[in-house]
Protein backbone atom coordinates (compact mmCIF):
# COMPACT_ATOMS: atom_id res chain seq x y z
CA UNK A 1 0.00 0.00 0.00
CA UNK A 2 1.33 3.37 -1.06
CA UNK A 3 -0.98 5.15 1.91
CA UNK A 4 -2.29 4.38 5.19
CA UNK A 5 -4.72 6.91 5.55
CA UNK A 6 -6.50 7.67 8.98
CA UNK A 7 -9.81 10.26 8.99
CA UNK A 8 -10.17 12.85 11.81
CA UNK A 9 -12.83 10.48 13.48
CA UNK A 10 -9.84 7.90 14.16
CA UNK A 11 -7.11 10.14 15.44
CA UNK A 12 -9.71 12.04 17.29
CA UNK A 13 -10.62 8.40 19.02
CA UNK A 14 -6.86 7.93 19.35
CA UNK A 15 -6.21 11.08 21.15
CA UNK A 16 -8.86 10.55 23.35
CA UNK A 17 -7.93 7.00 24.11
CA UNK A 18 -3.91 8.48 24.98
CA UNK A 19 -5.78 11.02 27.74
CA UNK A 20 -4.68 14.51 25.36
CA UNK A 21 -7.01 16.69 23.67
CA UNK A 22 -4.63 17.48 20.92
CA UNK A 23 -1.90 15.95 18.66
CA UNK A 24 0.98 18.68 20.02
CA UNK A 25 0.22 17.80 23.57
CA UNK A 26 2.00 14.46 22.51
CA UNK A 27 5.89 16.31 22.00
CA UNK A 28 5.21 18.16 24.89
CA UNK A 29 8.43 16.99 26.72
CA UNK A 30 10.24 18.01 23.42
CA UNK A 31 11.91 21.57 24.60
CA UNK A 32 10.32 24.49 23.12
CA UNK A 33 13.23 26.01 21.08
CA UNK A 34 13.61 23.34 18.54
CA UNK A 35 9.74 22.47 17.69
CA UNK A 36 8.68 23.71 14.82
CA UNK A 37 6.21 26.62 14.88
CA UNK A 38 4.73 27.20 11.55
CA UNK A 39 3.58 24.52 9.11
CA UNK A 40 5.74 22.47 6.68
CA UNK A 41 5.73 24.42 3.13
CA UNK A 42 4.51 21.85 1.23
CA UNK A 43 2.31 23.40 -1.54
CA UNK A 44 -1.20 22.02 -2.13
CA UNK A 45 -1.81 18.20 -2.43
CA UNK A 46 -1.29 16.10 -5.84
CA UNK A 47 -3.22 13.72 -7.37
CA UNK A 48 -1.83 9.72 -6.92
CA UNK A 49 -0.78 10.12 -10.67
CA UNK A 50 1.08 13.61 -10.24
CA UNK A 51 2.63 12.32 -7.38
CA UNK A 52 4.24 9.60 -9.37
CA UNK A 53 5.11 11.59 -12.24
CA UNK A 54 6.61 14.00 -9.49
CA UNK A 55 8.54 11.56 -7.68
CA UNK A 56 10.24 9.84 -10.81
CA UNK A 57 11.05 13.20 -11.81
CA UNK A 58 13.43 13.53 -9.20
CA UNK A 59 14.67 9.91 -9.12
CA UNK A 60 15.61 10.90 -12.46
CA UNK A 61 18.01 13.19 -11.12
CA UNK A 62 19.91 10.75 -9.60
CA UNK A 63 23.92 9.87 -10.79
CA UNK A 64 23.28 5.90 -11.82
CA UNK A 65 26.94 5.99 -13.02
CA UNK A 66 29.58 3.35 -12.40
CA UNK A 67 30.82 3.19 -8.63
CA UNK A 68 34.70 2.04 -7.41
CA UNK A 69 33.22 2.86 -3.34
CA UNK A 70 33.71 0.07 -0.89
CA UNK A 71 35.32 0.47 2.69
CA UNK A 72 32.83 -1.80 4.08
CA UNK A 73 29.65 -2.11 1.97
CA UNK A 74 30.10 -3.91 -1.28
CA UNK A 75 27.88 -3.62 -4.58
CA UNK A 76 27.47 -7.68 -5.89
CA UNK A 77 24.84 -9.05 -8.47
CA UNK A 78 22.27 -10.94 -6.52
CA UNK A 79 20.60 -13.67 -8.20
CA UNK A 80 16.70 -13.14 -8.49
CA UNK A 81 15.87 -15.83 -6.78
CA UNK A 82 17.09 -14.52 -3.42
CA UNK A 83 14.52 -11.83 -2.86
CA UNK A 84 12.25 -14.28 -4.21
CA UNK A 85 12.96 -17.01 -1.19
CA UNK A 86 13.26 -13.80 1.33
CA UNK A 87 9.98 -12.58 0.17
CA UNK A 88 8.13 -15.86 1.78
CA UNK A 89 5.89 -15.03 4.33
CA UNK A 90 6.90 -17.52 6.90
CA UNK A 91 11.02 -16.26 6.14
CA UNK A 92 9.87 -12.13 6.65
CA UNK A 93 7.66 -12.04 9.23
CA UNK A 94 10.17 -14.35 11.52
CA UNK A 95 11.50 -12.86 14.45
CA UNK A 96 13.21 -15.09 17.42
CA UNK A 97 11.76 -18.19 17.43
CA UNK A 98 10.20 -18.33 20.85
CA UNK A 99 7.97 -21.22 19.98
CA UNK A 100 10.81 -23.39 18.21
CA UNK A 101 7.92 -26.24 17.65
CA UNK A 102 6.40 -24.20 15.22
CA UNK A 103 9.10 -22.48 13.18
CA UNK A 104 10.96 -25.65 11.34
CA UNK A 105 11.44 -23.57 8.46
CA UNK A 106 12.70 -20.67 9.54
CA UNK A 107 15.13 -22.92 12.11
CA UNK A 108 16.15 -25.08 9.30
CA UNK A 109 17.05 -22.14 6.81
CA UNK A 110 19.14 -20.58 9.61
CA UNK A 111 21.03 -23.95 10.47
CA UNK A 112 21.90 -24.25 6.43
CA UNK A 113 23.27 -20.72 7.17
CA UNK A 114 25.42 -21.71 10.39
CA UNK A 115 26.31 -24.73 8.12
CA UNK A 116 27.36 -22.44 5.29
CA UNK A 117 29.59 -20.27 7.27
CA UNK A 118 31.09 -23.03 9.39
CA UNK A 119 32.45 -24.41 6.16
CA UNK A 120 33.50 -20.97 4.89
CA UNK A 121 35.19 -19.82 7.87
CA UNK A 122 36.87 -23.16 8.75
CA UNK A 123 35.06 -23.12 11.85
CA UNK A 124 33.13 -25.70 13.72
CA UNK A 125 29.94 -23.86 15.30
CA UNK A 126 28.20 -20.28 14.27
CA UNK A 127 25.69 -18.96 15.51
CA UNK A 128 22.07 -17.27 13.97
CA UNK A 129 23.37 -13.68 12.73
CA UNK A 130 24.19 -10.70 14.46
CA UNK A 131 23.74 -6.99 13.98
CA UNK A 132 26.38 -6.24 12.04
CA UNK A 133 29.92 -6.20 11.49
CA UNK A 134 31.47 -3.78 13.80
CA UNK A 135 28.91 -5.50 16.99
CA UNK A 136 30.31 -8.72 15.80
CA UNK A 137 33.60 -7.99 16.42
CA UNK A 138 32.90 -5.99 19.51
CA UNK A 139 31.08 -9.13 20.79
CA UNK A 140 34.03 -11.29 19.94
CA UNK A 141 36.38 -9.27 22.23
CA UNK A 142 34.14 -9.44 24.97
CA UNK A 143 34.13 -13.36 24.34
CA UNK A 144 37.74 -13.08 24.60
CA UNK A 145 37.47 -11.60 27.77
CA UNK A 146 35.08 -13.81 29.49
CA UNK A 147 37.09 -16.55 27.59
CA UNK A 148 40.46 -15.13 29.07
CA UNK A 149 39.47 -13.72 31.81
CA UNK A 150 42.10 -10.97 30.80
CA UNK A 151 41.28 -7.28 30.00
CA UNK A 152 43.80 -6.03 27.08
CA UNK A 153 42.09 -5.61 23.50
CA UNK A 154 45.16 -5.25 20.86
CA UNK A 155 44.14 -4.30 17.35
CA UNK A 156 46.13 -2.12 14.55
CA UNK A 157 44.99 0.64 12.97
CA UNK A 158 44.55 -0.90 9.65
CA UNK A 159 41.04 -1.98 11.65
CA UNK A 160 38.31 -0.18 9.55
CA UNK A 161 37.57 3.11 11.76
CA UNK A 162 33.94 2.72 11.99
CA UNK A 163 34.60 -0.67 13.53
CA UNK A 164 37.19 0.60 15.70
CA UNK A 165 34.84 3.53 17.10
CA UNK A 166 31.63 0.44 17.83
CA UNK A 167 34.83 -1.43 20.04
CA UNK A 168 35.73 1.84 21.83
CA UNK A 169 32.56 1.99 23.08
CA UNK A 170 32.51 -1.28 23.88
CA UNK A 171 35.35 -1.18 26.11
CA UNK A 172 34.60 2.06 27.48
CA UNK A 173 31.65 0.64 29.02
CA UNK A 174 33.08 -3.14 29.82
CA UNK A 175 35.91 -1.40 31.33
CA UNK A 176 38.50 -3.44 28.77
CA UNK A 177 41.46 -1.95 27.71
CA UNK A 178 41.95 -1.13 24.45
CA UNK A 179 45.29 -0.42 22.90
CA UNK A 180 45.63 0.68 19.18
CA UNK A 181 48.78 0.30 16.97
CA UNK A 182 49.98 2.31 14.59
CA UNK A 183 50.82 0.52 11.33
CA UNK A 184 54.07 1.32 9.20
CA UNK A 185 53.71 -0.66 6.47
CA UNK A 186 49.60 -1.16 5.33
CA UNK A 187 49.89 -4.37 8.00
CA UNK A 188 49.10 -5.52 11.96
CA UNK A 189 52.57 -6.75 12.09
CA UNK A 190 53.86 -4.20 14.30
CA UNK A 191 51.23 -6.03 17.06
CA UNK A 192 52.61 -7.57 19.84
CA UNK A 193 50.67 -9.32 22.56
CA UNK A 194 51.35 -9.61 26.20
CA UNK A 195 50.46 -11.95 29.19
CA UNK A 196 47.45 -9.06 29.88
CA UNK A 197 45.80 -9.14 26.38
CA UNK A 198 42.83 -11.31 26.06
CA UNK A 199 42.35 -10.93 22.11
CA UNK A 200 44.59 -10.19 19.12
CA UNK A 201 42.00 -8.67 16.34
CA UNK A 202 43.33 -8.90 13.05
CA UNK A 203 41.05 -7.39 9.76
CA UNK A 204 41.27 -9.33 6.74
CA UNK A 205 41.81 -8.27 4.34
CA UNK A 206 42.46 -5.10 6.04
CA UNK A 207 40.79 -1.66 5.54
CA UNK A 208 44.01 -0.69 3.54
CA UNK A 209 43.09 -3.58 1.23
CA UNK A 210 46.29 -5.71 2.26
CA UNK A 211 46.38 -9.28 3.22
CA UNK A 212 47.16 -10.06 6.43
CA UNK A 213 49.62 -13.16 7.78
CA UNK A 214 46.99 -14.30 9.66
CA UNK A 215 49.61 -17.42 10.62
CA UNK A 216 51.99 -15.74 11.98
CA UNK A 217 50.19 -13.26 14.03
CA UNK A 218 48.01 -16.30 15.51
CA UNK A 219 51.07 -17.67 16.68
CA UNK A 220 52.27 -14.69 17.93
CA UNK A 221 49.02 -14.28 19.87
CA UNK A 222 48.93 -17.84 21.48
CA UNK A 223 52.39 -17.82 22.67
CA UNK A 224 51.08 -15.61 25.02
CA UNK A 225 48.02 -17.39 26.02
CA UNK A 226 46.13 -14.68 23.93
CA UNK A 227 43.35 -15.21 21.49
CA UNK A 228 43.35 -14.12 17.85
CA UNK A 229 39.93 -12.43 16.64
CA UNK A 230 40.02 -12.80 12.65
CA UNK A 231 37.04 -9.86 11.16
CA UNK A 232 36.48 -10.63 7.70
CA UNK A 233 34.94 -7.46 6.34
CA UNK A 234 34.27 -8.64 2.97
CA UNK A 235 32.88 -11.84 2.84
CA UNK A 236 33.23 -12.90 -0.90
CA UNK A 237 37.05 -13.18 -0.29
CA UNK A 238 36.84 -16.07 1.09
CA UNK A 239 35.99 -17.54 -2.04
CA UNK A 240 39.48 -17.41 -3.23
CA UNK A 241 41.63 -16.43 0.28
CA UNK A 242 42.22 -19.34 3.24
CA UNK A 243 40.70 -17.88 6.24
CA UNK A 244 41.84 -16.14 9.18
CA UNK A 245 43.84 -18.81 11.76
CA UNK A 246 41.56 -17.20 14.03
CA UNK A 247 40.22 -18.53 17.47
CA UNK A 248 36.99 -16.42 16.43
CA UNK A 249 36.18 -15.52 12.65
CA UNK A 250 33.52 -13.21 13.04
CA UNK A 251 32.85 -9.76 10.11
CA UNK A 252 30.21 -8.50 7.84
CA UNK A 253 27.78 -10.51 5.85
CA UNK A 254 26.39 -7.94 3.31
CA UNK A 255 28.29 -9.05 0.31
CA UNK A 256 26.46 -12.62 0.66
CA UNK A 257 22.68 -11.66 -0.94
CA UNK A 258 22.48 -8.49 0.08
CA UNK A 259 21.91 -5.07 -1.35
CA UNK A 260 23.98 -2.26 -0.57
CA UNK A 261 20.38 0.13 -0.11
CA UNK A 262 21.82 2.95 1.43
CA UNK A 263 24.14 1.49 4.03
CA UNK A 264 21.59 -1.80 5.08
CA UNK A 265 20.39 -3.79 6.88
CA UNK A 266 22.98 -6.11 6.79
CA UNK A 267 23.88 -9.07 9.31
CA UNK A 268 26.67 -9.89 11.22
CA UNK A 269 28.23 -13.55 11.62
CA UNK A 270 30.56 -15.18 14.24
CA UNK A 271 31.79 -18.53 13.97
CA UNK A 272 34.70 -20.07 16.46
CA UNK A 273 35.30 -23.92 17.98
CA UNK A 274 33.31 -26.15 20.30
CA UNK A 275 35.50 -25.47 22.61
CA UNK A 276 34.45 -21.83 22.96
CA UNK A 277 30.66 -22.74 21.82
CA UNK A 278 29.32 -21.91 25.64
CA UNK A 279 30.90 -18.17 25.45
CA UNK A 280 29.13 -17.42 22.11
CA UNK A 281 26.88 -14.42 22.50
CA UNK A 282 23.10 -15.23 20.21
CA UNK A 283 21.09 -17.99 19.59
CA UNK A 284 22.87 -21.53 17.81
CA UNK A 285 20.21 -23.65 15.90
CA UNK A 286 20.90 -27.32 16.46
CA UNK A 287 19.55 -30.47 14.93
CA UNK A 288 17.89 -33.58 16.47
CA UNK A 289 15.05 -35.74 16.30
CA UNK A 290 11.23 -35.57 17.39
CA UNK A 291 9.31 -38.09 19.29
CA UNK A 292 8.60 -40.03 16.05
CA UNK A 293 12.01 -39.81 15.17
CA UNK A 294 11.95 -37.86 12.26
CA UNK A 295 14.76 -35.10 11.75
CA UNK A 296 13.62 -31.54 12.76
CA UNK A 297 15.47 -28.03 14.50
CA UNK A 298 15.71 -26.54 18.27
CA UNK A 299 17.27 -23.63 19.44
CA UNK A 300 20.36 -25.55 21.21
CA UNK A 301 21.82 -22.67 22.91
CA UNK A 302 20.66 -19.25 23.70
CA UNK A 303 23.22 -17.73 26.01
CA UNK A 304 21.14 -14.58 25.99
CA UNK A 305 19.99 -12.38 28.94
CA UNK A 306 16.02 -13.25 27.43
CA UNK A 307 16.66 -16.41 27.59
CA UNK A 308 19.20 -16.94 31.01
CA UNK A 309 19.86 -15.86 33.67
CA UNK A 310 21.02 -12.04 33.34
CA UNK A 311 24.88 -12.70 35.19
CA UNK A 312 25.30 -15.64 33.61
CA UNK A 313 24.39 -14.27 30.11
CA UNK A 314 27.39 -14.49 27.30
CA UNK A 315 25.41 -10.87 25.31
CA UNK A 316 22.90 -8.78 26.13
CA UNK A 317 21.70 -8.87 22.51
CA UNK A 318 18.24 -9.26 22.43
CA UNK A 319 17.81 -9.99 18.75
CA UNK A 320 19.18 -10.99 15.31
CA UNK A 321 19.24 -9.87 11.80
CA UNK A 322 17.79 -13.58 10.29
CA UNK A 323 16.38 -12.57 7.27
CA UNK A 324 19.32 -10.75 6.29
CA UNK A 325 21.20 -14.37 7.26
CA UNK A 326 18.54 -16.47 5.36
CA UNK A 327 19.33 -14.32 1.98
CA UNK A 328 22.99 -14.85 2.39
CA UNK A 329 21.96 -18.66 2.60
CA UNK A 330 19.82 -18.61 -0.10
CA UNK A 331 22.85 -16.63 -2.11
CA UNK A 332 25.76 -19.13 -1.26
CA UNK A 333 23.56 -22.20 -2.23
CA UNK A 334 22.45 -20.69 -5.59
CA UNK A 335 25.76 -20.09 -6.28
CA UNK A 336 28.02 -22.87 -4.82
CA UNK A 337 31.52 -23.13 -4.36
CA UNK A 338 31.89 -23.19 -8.04
CA UNK A 339 30.21 -19.84 -7.92
CA UNK A 340 31.26 -17.66 -4.73
CA UNK A 341 34.87 -18.58 -6.42
CA UNK A 342 34.18 -17.21 -9.61
CA UNK A 343 32.98 -13.77 -7.65
CA UNK A 344 35.97 -13.74 -5.73
CA UNK A 345 38.34 -14.08 -8.85
CA UNK A 346 36.29 -11.34 -11.13
CA UNK A 347 36.27 -9.63 -8.28
CA UNK A 348 40.19 -9.72 -7.90
CA UNK A 349 41.31 -9.57 -11.59
CA UNK A 350 39.22 -6.64 -11.90
CA UNK A 351 41.50 -4.84 -8.88
CA UNK A 352 44.49 -5.80 -10.47
CA UNK A 353 43.81 -4.60 -13.89
CA UNK A 354 42.22 -0.78 -12.50
CA UNK A 355 45.55 -0.74 -9.84
CA UNK A 356 47.61 -1.60 -13.35
CA UNK A 357 45.56 0.86 -15.33
CA UNK A 358 45.60 3.81 -12.71
CA UNK A 359 49.68 2.64 -11.64
CA UNK A 360 50.66 3.81 -15.10
CA UNK A 361 49.13 7.67 -14.60
CA UNK A 362 51.27 10.14 -13.79
CA UNK A 363 50.89 11.09 -10.09
CA UNK A 364 49.29 7.88 -9.29
CA UNK A 365 51.56 4.94 -7.25
CA UNK A 366 50.19 2.15 -4.81
CA UNK A 367 50.70 2.98 -1.46
CA UNK A 368 51.41 -0.53 -0.66
CA UNK A 369 53.33 -3.53 -2.38
CA UNK A 370 51.46 -6.65 -0.48
CA UNK A 371 48.93 -8.31 -2.07
CA UNK A 372 45.17 -7.58 -1.75
CA UNK A 373 41.84 -8.53 -2.90
CA UNK A 374 39.78 -6.27 -4.40
CA UNK A 375 40.41 -2.80 -2.83
CA UNK A 376 43.77 -1.09 -3.23
CA UNK A 377 45.15 2.02 -1.46
CA UNK A 378 46.31 4.65 -4.09
CA UNK A 379 48.14 7.74 -3.44
CA UNK A 380 46.19 10.39 -6.06
CA UNK A 381 46.83 13.73 -7.75
CA UNK A 382 44.68 16.68 -6.10
CA UNK A 383 41.82 16.90 -8.20
CA UNK A 384 41.21 13.40 -9.02
CA UNK A 385 37.98 13.07 -6.61
CA UNK A 386 36.06 16.12 -8.58
CA UNK A 387 37.33 14.00 -11.96
CA UNK A 388 36.01 11.16 -10.96
CA UNK A 389 32.59 12.74 -9.84
CA UNK A 390 33.06 15.48 -12.96
CA UNK A 391 32.77 11.50 -15.32
CA UNK A 392 29.42 10.62 -13.99
CA UNK A 393 31.13 8.13 -11.56
CA UNK A 394 31.28 7.36 -8.04
CA UNK A 395 34.85 7.86 -6.63
CA UNK A 396 36.40 5.56 -4.02
CA UNK A 397 36.71 6.76 -0.35
CA UNK A 398 39.42 9.63 -0.06
CA UNK A 399 41.28 8.53 3.04
CA UNK A 400 43.26 11.50 4.00
CA UNK A 401 44.58 14.13 1.84
CA UNK A 402 46.18 11.79 -1.08
CA UNK A 403 44.99 8.60 -0.61
CA UNK A 404 41.55 7.03 -2.21
CA UNK A 405 40.39 3.78 -1.39
CA UNK A 406 39.16 2.03 -4.86
CA UNK A 407 37.28 -1.28 -4.89
CA UNK A 408 35.69 -3.40 -7.48
CA UNK A 409 34.16 -6.11 -7.54
CA UNK A 410 32.45 -8.65 -9.86
CA UNK A 411 29.79 -6.42 -11.24
CA UNK A 412 32.60 -4.29 -12.68
CA UNK A 413 32.89 -4.68 -16.85
CA UNK A 414 36.59 -3.54 -18.41
CA UNK A 415 34.85 -1.14 -20.09
CA UNK A 416 33.93 0.53 -16.39
CA UNK A 417 37.49 0.27 -15.70
CA UNK A 418 38.70 1.83 -18.72
CA UNK A 419 36.83 4.84 -18.48
CA UNK A 420 37.86 5.75 -15.25
CA UNK A 421 41.11 4.98 -16.50
CA UNK A 422 40.49 7.42 -19.70
CA UNK A 423 38.80 10.28 -17.02
CA UNK A 424 41.99 10.49 -15.27
CA UNK A 425 44.41 10.64 -17.93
Amino acid sequence: MRYTPSSPDERAEMLKHLGVGSASELYSDIPEGITLKDRLKLGGGLSEQELMRHMKGLASLNRTGTSFLGAGCYRHHIPAAVKHIISRSEFYTSYTPYQAEVSQGVLQALFEYQSMMCELTGQEVCNATMYDGSTALAEACVMAHNITKRDGILVSDTLHPHYLEVLRTYCEAGGLKLTVVESDDGTSRNLKPTGETAAVVVQNPNFHGCIEDTDALTAKAHKTGSLLIGCVVEATSLGILKPPAADITCGEGQSLGNPVSFGGPSFGFLTTSMEHVRRMPGRLVGETVDVDGRRSYVLTLQAREQHIRREKAASNICTAQSLCGIAAAAYLALLGPAGLRAVALNSHRNAVYLSGRLGRLKGFKLAYKHPFYNEFLMKCPAGTYERIIGAGMTPGLRVGNDLMLFCTTEVHRKADLDMLAEALK
